[in-house]
């Protein structure tokens, strides 16, 4: 699943070649992802792209006459920007067209994300609203943090993965964080002292700042305008290194399946 710095990513993408644009034709080519398309959507022409804005693993793009476009990326989606026409992908189920020639494609083979597409902001703000502070903003600090986990009994794992506890951060991220934190991903929140609470807001920030300069962790087919193969791939340390040897101290790493999630850790690192 894209999470934080692979949204991210995109988003800077959209800005650089989308921005100030005017919307030629939108086609869609599915009736429903997550949820219905609405058809509405698609009357959307001659109108500038005015914002396009990330929240947690949310994109929002907004155009003239107060039409917003609220996207999510599900298990698989992704985008993808082209200059020219090229030929459509079988996944390949929302198009926008741009007046510079430039093509927004939405690709998304499991299905699981969506287009919102509304004129009323309250709607977007109802969603948005729901959502934790960002990771790597003064908000998300050791002090709201440790009063959160001695509130909760679920694993540490589970809950910074939680988006209205902190915004953004998924299963990849989540193991790496609490492998550098030293701490056992399934460990009790409330087990947690104050201490290990700031390692995890230090190595939260410091990990997520690198994979975004990195484009992030999942490798992207590469397109003609953005070429982001997700460099910070070969930076993990523990995610999907089951049966392998820890950098660290060359003990074996284990995994365990908690709530349809892997959890990686090493037993001689992680306490």
């Amino acid at each position: 699943m894209p999470e934080l710095p692979e949204v991210e990513t995109i988003k800077r993408d959209l800005l650089k070649n989308c921005k100030n644009i005017k919307i030629k034709k939108i086609y869609i080519y599915i009736k429903k992802l997550k949820f219905k398309i609405n058809k509405k959507i698609t009357q959307i022409k001659n109108e500038i792209i005015l914002k396009i804005k990330r929240y947690s693993k949310y994109i929002l793009i907004k155009t003239t006459n107060k039409n917003y476009i609220l996207i999510h990326l599900g298990m698989s989606g992704n985008i993808f920007i082209f200059k020219d026409n090229i030929n459509r992908n079988k996944h390949d189920h929302i198009e926008i067209k741009l007046k510079n020639k430039i093509i927004i494609r939405y690709n998304d083979p499991r299905k699981f994300g969506f287009w919102l597409w509304t004129k009323k902001k309250q709607k977007i703000q109802k969603i948005l609203n729901n959502l934790g502070p960002e990771p790597l903003t003064k908000e998300f600090n050791e002090k709201y943090l440790y009063k959160i986990t001695k509130k909760k009994k679920i694993c540490i794992h589970k809950l910074i993965m939680n988006n209205n506890i902190v915004s953004g951060i998924g299963n990849i991220y989540a193991n790496e964080i609490l492998f550098h934190a030293k701490i056992i991903p399934y460990t009790p929140s409330n087990k947690i002292n104050f201490k290990k609470i700031k390692k995890i807001i230090k190595y939260t920030k410091i990990i997520l700042k690198k994979a975004i300069i990195l484009k992030g962790t999942i490798k992207r087919n590469i397109c003609f305008l953005n070429k982001n193969k997700g460099l910070f791939q070969k930076k993990l340390k523990i995610y999907n290194k089951k049966n392998k040897k820890c950098f660290i101290c060359n003990n074996i790493i284990y995994s365990i399946k908690k709530y349809n999630r892997s959890l990686f850790y090493c037993l001689k690192c992680q306490k």
